[in-house]
């Protein structure tokens, strides 16, 4: 951009003395038009440069190609001044849109240095500068003040402050200490911390964010395709009628110098540049505030499918609920209450559910891998384990009526995890979860977004799903479902969805619905690999708010990019209608595109200064 700048300056001054002396007749005459034309040349001798090489290879039907053509056309009929103008203006517009571009680039370019280039490897006491990409899990790291965290972790030592604005958008530093969650990305600000490595290089979430950024330029909008659909067609058809302006009126007048004239000025007018560069620059833009925000989306498809949503689904545990459960209460049957946990523990030893690491966490001993001689996930319904010569099941009321063991009813106020051995019952376990904070705010904001309906689905026994659902303030919860159940719960509601539906979840068992919806959101901390991959949406720092954030920035852009194109289109026809009958000249034309396109440059890049959406 700086080599146009230079240009422009060194040929504002030729042009503005040379159009002074052409319009008020100072002699000579001569001098004024040498100095027109050194301006031309100065400013859009690659423009021109351009538009031959396109011409070349057949592909010149393009802004440079109208540009070149309009300009040099007006020279070559002695309207010097408005020729140079036509350049000089283009020129202009080009630098605005590498501005406009530059500005919404930089509200994502903190993500350019999320991945750090070096890790310190903690090794018998020793520390080594290593390549990230070579430490694996369970590897301990020394992460200095002022460093960057390489790779996600878990702290082990040290207490300090994080800024993680790059990845959540969070204005405040984290205070984070010992057992704490440490994402790479995140600058340790104050202290000198220990963590323990819990992914590698290419699982951690510094280059999940990157790919999500790499990929998102490649899915484009209906609108983005149908205005590159658009101007395929509509440049084409104007430089037709551009020739027709020009020949068949000089044939029946014979003033050939005045309807070329009107034809360069209907080619100026019709450049389709302001409608090719301002729409992907509006999407660009809202990508770029989301992003700001904490919020990935990975195309700007999905900010126009989340702009026309009326439908939410939520799953439940880790989305609505902190996903972080305790045993509630253990009701033995026949047997001792230490005896229940022991046996669910040791089923669910190879298991990493949430819920079978709490079993385990309670228990609170070490299992022999010997213990334990096989294990099979059911899915949706269990566990079922050969756990030291015995079969032990360990899940809900499914299993239970599936292996035909006589057992108490689920209770209320948790989760039940019924435990039988050589299907005889032996009591049952209620692991309790709590809401998130500002899930049921989030509820209420997304219905203030436009949201109109919301459910929930959940494997989880009914009684507590609905507490869940009463407690976020949402009445459809169906629960109690397998993985396929819940596909088929979605694609119900889907059929009646007028506008859209989207699907917030977190867990593996989430991927298939993500994927299903017509937009899948998922958390970005607590989610597993396989939800994120499969999402079209990352919230960042999992805050449930920001699904309504999302959802606020994209409408605001599909009101900008409908705005634009209303604009761009009202303005062009109306000055087409206006040079066919010679009542708007060259300068109105230059107006007409360049202006243009500076103003919807401007109405797109103000996406990135709005604070409050």
């Amino acid at each position: 951009m700086s080599g146009k700048v230079l240009r422009l300056a060194v040929a504002l001054p030729l042009f503005v003395t040379g159009t002074l002396g052409h319009y008020l007749g100072w002699s000579p005459p001569d001098l004024f038009t040498v100095l027109l034309l050194a301006a031309y040349v100065a400013v859009g001798y690659d423009v021109v440069l351009g538009a031959f090489s396109n011409i070349a290879r057949l592909r010149f039907l393009d802004e440079r190609f109208l540009m070149t053509v309009a300009s040099a056309g007006a020279v070559l009929i002695g309207e010097y001044p408005e020729g140079v103008a036509v350049m000089m203006f283009y020129v202009v517009g080009e630098i605005f849109e590498s501005r406009a571009v530059e500005r919404a680039r930089e509200s994502i370019s903190d993500l350019m240095d999320l991945q750090q280039d070096y890790a310190n490897l903690e090794i018998n006491g020793s520390i080594e500068t290593v390549d990230p990409d070579t430490v694996s899990v369970g590897d301990v790291l020394v992460i200095k003040p002022g460093e960057r965290i390489p790779l996600d972790g878990t702290v082990t030592e040290g207490r300090t402050s994080l800024d993680m604005r790059a990845l959540t958008g969070e204005s405040a530093p984290r205070d984070t200490g010992p057992g704490d969650a440490a994402l790479s990305g995140s600058v340790n600000l104050t202290n000198m911390i220990r963590i323990r490595v819990t992914a590698v290089y290419s699982e951690s979430t510094a280059t999940k964010v990157m790919d999500l950024v790499e990929d998102a330029a490649s899915k484009k909008a209906h609108t983005e395709k149908f205005i590159t659909r658009f101007s395929r067609y509509y440049t084409p058809t104007v430089v037709a009628s551009a020739i027709a302006l020009v020949v068949f009126p000089t044939l029946i007048t014979g003033q050939w110098e005045l309807w070329l004239y009107r034809g360069l000025t209907f080619l100026v007018v019709s450049c389709p540049c302001a409608l090719v560069i301002s729409v992907p620059m509006a999407f660009f833009s809202g990508i770029g505030r989301a992003s700001g925000s904490g919020i990935m989306i990975k195309g700007s498809n999905y900010l126009e499918i989340l702009s026309g949503a009326d439908t939410a689904v939520f799953d439940k545990t880790g989305t609505l609920t902190e996903g972080r459960f305790s045993v509630d209460a253990v009701h033995a049957v026949g047997a001792e209450e230490g005896y229940v946990i022991e046996m669910a523990a040791k089923a669910e030893l190879y298991s990493d559910h949430p819920l079978s690491e709490t079993i385990k966490a309670e228990y609170g001993m070490d299992i022999g891998p010997e213990e334990v001689e096989y294990m099979e996930n059911l899915a949706g319904r269990g566990i079922v384990a050969g756990v030291n010569g015995k079969t032990v099941h360990a899940g809900n009321r499914s299993l239970m009526e599936e292996i035909g063991t006589d057992f108490c009813a689920d209770e209320g106020g948790g989760t039940n995890v019924h435990v039988a051995v050589d299907r005889e019952y032996i009591g049952h376990i209620i692991v309790t979860d709590t809401v998130k904070e500002g899930a049921a705010e989030a509820v209420s904001e997304l219905r203030a977004a436009g949201i109109r309906r919301m459910a929930i689905l959940t494997g989880d026994n009914p009684s507590v799903s609905r507490a869940v659902g009463d407690a976020v303030g949402i009445e459809d919860v169906r629960a109690g479902l397998l993985p396929d159940g819940k596909m088929r719960e979605l694609e119900n509601i889907m059929e009646g969805s007028s506008g859209g539906t989207i699907f917030v979840g977190d867990g593996i068992n989430d991927a298939p619905s993500l994927r299903r919806a017509d937009a899948g959101i998922a958390m970005g901390v607590a989610g597993s690999g396989a939800a994120i991959e499969a999402a079209d949406v990352v919230i960042m720092d999992d805050d449930l708010t920001k699904i309504a954030s999302a959802i606020r920035i994209s409408k605001k852009t599909m009101q900008i990019v409908r705005g634009n194109i209303v604009f761009i289109l009202g303005v062009k026809f109306s000055v087409l209608a206006l040079a066919m009958f010679g009542l708007a000249g060259m300068w109105a034309a230059v107006f007409a595109d360049v202006g243009v396109s500076m103003i919807a440059l401007a109405n797109s890049a103000r996406l990135l200064g709005m604070k409050n959406i």
